[in-house]
């Protein structure tokens, strides 16, 4: 069955360019030109995939993936945008997008960035389908990767699909130092523009989150090499 594909742009060039490649390689996709339609279609069906563009007229897909997220509505986001600052870039990934595609583009990187975020989707579907069961640990820190939750203690963490998918590298190389361009490839399963401070800027929030309250800190700097999980 072909995977399904809600493409949200309002750019009428964009949207025949992008369609006529995603058709050719045989994606069902649906066309939403504005917030509101975006947010209507993907509550009332489900995809596999939204390509959400960022500049919108009515609500900006910052706006769109927001919402649909405190919904529940948990299919892969990959947003387009003019605005590729890695400030802007962490905006969009912090309200619960998987990945960014920065305008302009080539339809063979897209095409390369919607199959990774197919395979990782299907492989936690998979995992999920098998009721495996994955428990991580270090300290008191515990991720539940089949309920995708996080404890610290007594206490629930709350994070993002990006912080989490974060943690869980960090977890699964617990007391292995890892580069950035190592979590790049493991959490974003693609190479980014190594002149952003994505991984940097999400460290931060994870560390807030998951050592900010706690004597004993977890995720460490290792200067000129990466980052690691490890009690002290």
């Amino acid at each position: 069955m072909n995977k399904k594909i809600l493409l949200v742009e309002d750019d009428f060039s964009v949207v025949e360019f992008l369609k006529k490649g995603l058709d050719e390689a045989n994606f069902e996709v649906s066309v939403a030109l504005n917030g509101n339609s975006a947010i209507s279609m993907a509550s009332e069906s489900s995809f596999d995939l939204i390509i959400l563009d960022i500049m919108l007229p009515d609500k900006n897909g910052i706006e769109v993936c927001r919402i649909l997220r405190s919904q529940g509505i948990k299919t892969p986001i990959l947003f387009l945008t003019a605005l590729g600052t890695s400030e802007n870039i962490a905006l969009g990934l912090n309200t619960g997008a998987d990945d960014y595609l920065v305008k302009p583009f080539k339809f063979i990187e897209l095409y390369a960035r919607i199959n990774a975020l197919l395979r990782r989707t299907s492989y936690t579907d998979n995992l999920s389908d098998e009721k495996v069961k994955n428990t991580f640990v270090i300290s008191d820190l515990i991720i539940d990767d089949d309920a995708k939750t996080v404890m610290r203690g007594e206490q629930k963490i709350s994070l993002t699909a990006t912080e989490y998918r974060l943690l869980l590298v960090l977890m699964k190389n617990k007391g292995r130092v890892l580069s950035r361009i190592d979590i790049l490839e493991s959490a974003w399963d693609i190479n980014f523009n190594m002149g952003t401070n994505v991984v940097d800027v999400y460290i931060n929030y994870l560390r807030k989150k998951i050592d900010g309250d706690f004597e004993n800190k977890l995720i460490h700097t290792v200067v000129g090499m990466g980052y690691v999980l490890k009690e002290k």
